[in-house]
């Protein structure tokens, strides 16, 4: 039994309220559970300086956590002067995510940034991040082609993230906290809408697995992505 009593292959809860920022392009509240996440994207009439006058576009990511979204504060990053690794990595896991989907020839030499906020930490926020993300991501594109600033959707395909995980000795969908920090084997799943994979992260925590619960694995993930691209449909009206 999992600690929530979900089915094993049952998500938690999602929702995706859009439009919750004033000035960001494009913004949404994603909860999953008890994993909320701000995310916002953000118009800039720039691109990096590698690639100025390439006519490429370009989508990156920035990813921070409040000090109480865990069960214990933590110190704001800031008044430590640097970023954390995970913190890094994350960030660049949700960018090149994001950028899987994205035709940067039709998005034209601007930047979008894509902020990910965690306001609570109940299990899986990279992966709340990178499919919150996707959807402030295309009411931001949304803004552009309306204002004719751009003439065809760059956006090839929906980006979404689940985690899955062997937890208790079997296969599960969705980890929140109780079941990542128990699982004997976890991992990170993004998916485009159509299926196509953009990365696994899986690691063995403590134990191994074999190709088979690997397989299990993925089954779980096309399920958990195929939910999660429905919703952030539903959220942006597509």
């Amino acid at each position: 039994m999992r600690p929530s009593g979900r089915d094993v292959s049952e998500m938690r809860k999602v929702s995706i309220e859009t439009g919750v920022t004033k000035h960001a392009e494009g913004s949404c509240m994603i909860r999953i559970g008890d994993t909320h996440v701000l995310c916002t994207a953000s118009l800039e009439p720039r691109v990096p300086p590698f690639l100025k006058n390439s006519g490429l576009g370009w989508v990156t990511a920035e990813y921070g956590m409040l000090p109480r979204a865990t069960t214990t504060r933590m110190r704001r990053e800031a008044t430590a002067g640097k970023q954390g690794g995970r913190t890094v990595e994350i960030q660049r896991l949700i960018g090149r995510s994001l950028r899987a989907g994205v035709d940067r020839v039709a998005l034209g030499e601007r930047q979008i940034t894509v902020d990910c906020d965690v306001i609570q930490a109940d299990g899986g926020t990279r992966c709340a991040s990178i499919t919150g993300g996707w959807v402030a991501l295309r009411l931001a594109v949304n803004k552009l082609m309306k204002a004719g600033e751009i003439t065809s959707d760059p956006l090839i395909d929906p980006v979404a993230a689940v985690s899955c995980g062997i937890y208790a000795g079997q296969p599960v969908l969705d980890l929140d906290y109780p079941e990542d920090s128990e699982a004997g084997v976890d991992g990170n799943f993004v998916m485009t809408g159509s299926g196509r994979l953009i990365e696994v992260q899986m690691s063995a925590e403590g134990g191994t697995y074999t190709r088979d619960q690997m397989n299990a694995l993925m089954d779980l993930a096309e399920k958990g992505v195929g939910e999660l691209v429905a919703a952030q449909q539903a959220a942006v009206g597509g």
